[in-house]
């Protein structure tokens, strides 16, 4: 169905993204890739992956259940829509249609999935 290459990207929700930014920046060395404004998501590069900033809501907070958003995982796959398929057929619960995201290896297809526990999981071929 698909290959597993390794993680793409973590996203966090955090209170204070200017803070979170500083500290991932000068601590961990980490460098502002891309800012998408219209959703108020910052990307910093860590290595290959990403670990991008997404302010906290009241839904979405920043510290326990909810704190991470979501994890990206990099697969090689022929058509996301099939793998899609293949995995509503299993019992995956599928978040939605394979939609163009950015990454860090670029802006693609993804598709969103939940595991058991109900962790939302992306995958996104390189």
């Amino acid at each position: 169905m698909f290959t597993p290459l390794g993680l793409d990207h973590v996203v966090f929700r955090v209170r204070d993204q200017a803070v979170s930014q500083r500290f991932y920046v000068e601590v961990l060395g980490c460098t502002v890739d891309h800012v998408n404004e219209r959703i108020s998501l910052v990307h910093l590069r860590f290595g290959e992956a990403y670990i991008d900033l997404l302010p906290a809501t009241a839904e979405a907070p920043a510290a326990g259940p909810g704190g991470v958003d979501h994890v990206c995982l990099s697969i090689r796959c022929d058509d996301l829509g099939k793998v899609a398929a293949t995995l509503r057929q299993r019992g995956v619960a599928v978040e939605g249609d394979v939609v163009d995201r950015r990454g860090a290896y670029g802006t693609g297809p993804s598709l969103y999935i939940r595991d058991p526990d109900g962790h939302l999981v992306e995958l996104k071929p390189r």
